[in-house]
């Protein structure tokens, strides 16, 4: 007979749907650390080992059950080993407690995809603790950060790892519901951004329509404009695009979104420049720029931490280039001594941008030496805005650099 606590782990595992290696992984998206193997969720679920109290807090919160709960198992599946009685029978309470929490996901698995999971636990609050609740929330922001400098490749897992274990949450979230759906809801918005990048259009699509539900369940506008902006991309004329961003640019009105109206709006810049109207992207860009005076991309909602100073730095060299602006000469100059020596997250994009703007307006040279630049810095920090610049500037260098062209062509397939 196997353990009550090993088969218990066994059941919220396989209640979730996961393999081992998918409960690591989800494991690992909680904590923030990447030490779980499949190794050791092989030992747990066997008996060879018990977990500490350190990660049963983190696979509490992966599996959307009571910290306390899973505590008291573990201390009697401690006892019952200290004992020798591994494999003795389990009383009455030990089969009403395993049934209580192995019962916690159910129905969480029944959809094939992570986007259908969560679609399917928006609604059926319940109780988690407040500290698994706070571990994956500020989880959810992390991730948005590690964008800028991971492929997303490497990312997807992880992304969809976590959003995973939110989905397991919410069903017992009780007065983290609203918070836990918008973490929901920044979480996906970020693994449709992921798999835009990796070609599969239509899980984006249904990411931003889970984002854009859970905007809707939470009543926070916010995150639909996150979920719009991303959606911009990804449009398939400059007026749709446009139309997505003037919903977002509403969406983010109000005290305690500078820094998302900044994003937006010079989203907005962008691609009212790359459509023609110089009248629109300019002011827009103004109000990009006077919006982030403003702004706190450090305190504000968690997933504008990566609309940095370089990343409006290369919004304004993406719309001045576009344009042809005289401003783009000393918006250039600003961003690279921005940059300094060490090229920080981020700096991949400002790069790419730069170059872009320098080929478009005329300056082919300087152009080719940033470009060149930027495939080295893109090389090493490969992230997905990176990937998608060197499309771009292959695209603006000229035929004698076709070699460069071509390179950067490769990296961004």
């Amino acid at each position: 007979m196997p353990d009550p606590f090993a088969d218990l782990l066994l059941r919220l595992r396989q209640d979730a749907g996961r393999t081992q290696e998918e409960q690591a992984d989800a494991i690992n998206a909680v904590s923030g650390r990447y030490t779980m193997t499949r190794r050791e969720i092989s030992r747990y679920e066997s008996f060879e080992n018990i977990p500490t109290n350190h990660t049963i807090g983190h696979i509490a919160a992966a599996c959307g059950v009571p910290f306390e709960e899973l505590q008291r198992e573990a201390k009697a599946a401690r006892a019952r080993k200290r004992k020798m009685h591994a494999h003795a029978g389990e009383d009455q309470g030990d089969v009403k407690r395993r049934t209580l929490l192995g019962g916690a996901a159910v129905g969480v698995s029944a959809a094939a995809e992570p986007w259908g999971r969560l679609a399917m636990a928006l609604g059926k609050g319940a109780r988690i603790d407040s500290p698994s609740a706070v571990a994956l929330i500020d989880r959810a922001a992390e991730l948005h950060v590690q964008e800028l400098n991971l492929s997303a490749r490497r990312l997807q897992s992880t992304v969809e790892s976590h959003l995973d274990a939110i989905t397991a949450a919410l069903p017992r979230a009780g007065e983290h519901e609203r918070a836990l759906t918008i973490a929901a809801g920044e979480t996906a918005a970020l693994a449709g951004w992921v798999a835009w990048d990796l070609g599969e259009l239509d899980k984006a699509d249904a990411y931003y329509k889970v984002t854009s539900q859970c905007a809707a369940t939470a009543g926070h506008p916010p995150l639909r404009a996150l979920a719009l902006t991303y959606t911009s991309y990804a449009a398939s004329t400059p007026k749709t695009k446009l139309e997505f961003l003037a919903q977002a640019a509403n969406d983010v009105r109000g005290r305690g979104n500078a820094t998302a109206a900044a994003w937006v709006l010079g989203r907005h810049a962008e691609e009212a420049a790359a459509a023609g109207d110089e009248t629109a992207a300019l002011r827009a860009l103004d109000r990009a720029r006077f919006a982030y005076d403003f702004a706190d991309h450090t305190s504000e909602q968690p997933w504008v931490r990566f609309v940095t100073p370089y990343r409006m730095d290369s919004l304004a060299l993406s719309v001045y280039g576009q344009l042809r602006r005289p401003e783009l000469a000393s918006t250039a100059d600003t961003a690279v001594v921005r940059l300094g020596d060490d090229l920080p997250d981020g700096g991949v994009v400002v790069l790419g941008d730069l170059a872009s703007a320098l080929l478009r307006g005329g300056d082919i040279d300087q152009g080719v030496y940033v470009s060149r630049q930027f495939a080295t810095a893109a090389q090493a920090k490969p992230n997905t805005m990176g990937k998608e610049r060197a499309a771009t500037v292959a695209a603006a260098l000229p035929d004698r650099e076709q070699d460069l062209a071509v390179y950067l062509r490769q990296f961004a397939s």
